[in-house]
């Protein structure tokens, strides 16, 4: 697989307060790799700094160009992010919230054009959001809305995705088909997507790499069924886990 993105030793601090200690990683086309690790491990801080949002020590590649040579507009047109709390206005249109993505596209005079139009409907038809493009957002279901905003990135026409826990205000089901869906772009698309989560076993499920945060540096990095182990993981989250058989896949629960 291509690489879309190396990152190497990156430390990051917010005041005199350590937050990122040497940490590693690499993104390629059609992967997806699941980051890990409880609150305050680093997570954000480390999307925020792969984005250029944040600056800190180390250095960061996109496509083997330094982040630093791209242009603001020109990143976006390479790599998108959903955060975790998406903003938008509630009398927002569908259509309108989907069109903000090809803001990278726009001239000068933000004048929208017909390929703006056509990405558009191609990204509503592609997640099944047609039907709702005139619809407004405050008359939307929680997962729709996360549907309008994923269709938000996608219309950036993007190489890879950056997702700040993407399933947190989505039902079980809800979450089970983000995760499949996004599995498919990964695959599809050859979009290399990189999500922080707090659900092992959903999210690992759908990656191809998992990587676990803890206090700031990265402890593992490698196949789910090896990274996410029992002790590992108690010693992260600081509390007991076994895996158990369920209908003969292996499934990390919390042993109390």
């Amino acid at each position: 697989m291509a690489n879309l993105l190396h990152a190497t030793n990156l430390t990051f601090a917010y005041s005199d307060e350590p937050v990122l200690r040497n940490v590693t990683l690499s993104l390629a086309a059609g992967e997806v790799v699941a980051l890990f690790g409880p609150n305050g491990s680093g997570k954000s801080t480390l999307i925020q700094l792969l984005l250029g949002a944040l600056r800190g020590v180390g250095e960061i590649s996109w496509h083997d160009k330094p982040i630093a040579a791209y242009r603001r507009n020109e990143l976006a047109k390479l790599v998108a992010y959903l955060p975790q709390s998406p903003a938008m206005e509630p009398s927002q249109r569908v259509s309108e919230v989907i069109g903000l993505g090809r803001l990278p596209y726009w001239g000068a005079f933000g004048i929208e054009s017909a390929r703006d139009a056509e990405v558009v409907e191609r990204v509503a038809e592609q997640l099944s959001l047609t039907s709702l493009l005139s619809r407004r957002m405050d008359e939307l279901s929680g997962g729709q809305r996360q549907r309008v905003f994923l269709g938000r990135c996608l219309a950036q026409e993007p190489r890879a995705l950056l997702l700040d826990e993407p399933s947190t205000f989505l039902d079980l089901r809800h979450q089970v088909d983000l995760h499949q869906l996004l599995r498919r772009l990964a695959r599809d698309q050859q979009m290399g997507i990189l999500m922080a989560s707090h659900d092992l076993n959903l999210t690992a499920l759908h990656a191809d790499r998992a990587i676990v945060l803890h206090e700031g540096h990265s402890v593992a990095d490698g196949l789910p069924e090896a990274v996410l182990s029992p002790e590992l993981l108690a010693r992260v989250y600081g509390v007991l886990m076994q895996r158990v058989m369920v209908g003969g896949e292996s499934h990390l629960v919390v042993a109390t």
